[in-house]
């Protein structure tokens, strides 16, 4: 013998005139579907939004959405921002080194010609002499005949 057996036979069905659903119509706790003519306090929220299932999102206020979108659009910006600080601080670090680089590079620039300096006065000292030895040595000049 069956736990859920209903006793008393069906009801016929009845037939309406009316557009809306019967009140006997059956619907699952998870249904969807609804009349657009009905209307109860769960089908409409304050908002005037209409839900569709038990489990369904309720549609987001559109003052609730614009905020949201005006934080993700901050947090945008602001990873952005940090980027772009991240990316100038490397620029400035490279410009230091680069100027480092250039200071190192005239300071070896000036080293070299120092020594170079050194090396033609200490050429000049030795060349000097040069002219003069030739017309010591020879009463009548380097030239000879």
């Amino acid at each position: 013998m069956p736990l859920f057996k209903k006793s008393e036979p069906a009801p016929p069905p009845v037939t309406s005139t009316n557009t809306s659903t019967s009140s006997s119509q059956r619907r699952s706790l998870f249904s969807g579907h609804r009349n657009s003519t009905e209307t109860d306090a769960t089908s409409t929220t304050s908002a005037g939004t209409h839900r569709s299932g038990f489990f369904s999102r309720n549609k987001e206020d559109p003052s609730v959405a614009a905020a949201r979108q005006r934080v993700a659009s901050a947090e945008a910006a602001e990873r952005d921002a940090d980027q772009a600080r991240l990316q100038a601080s490397r620029a400035v670090r490279d410009a230091k080194d680069h100027v480092k680089r250039v200071e190192a590079e005239a300071a070896e620039d000036a080293r070299l010609a120092k020594a170079k300096q050194q090396d033609a006065k200490s050429l000049g000292k030795r060349a000097n002499p040069l002219g003069r030895m030739c017309f010591q040595a020879i009463p009548d000049g380097c030239l000879t005949n």
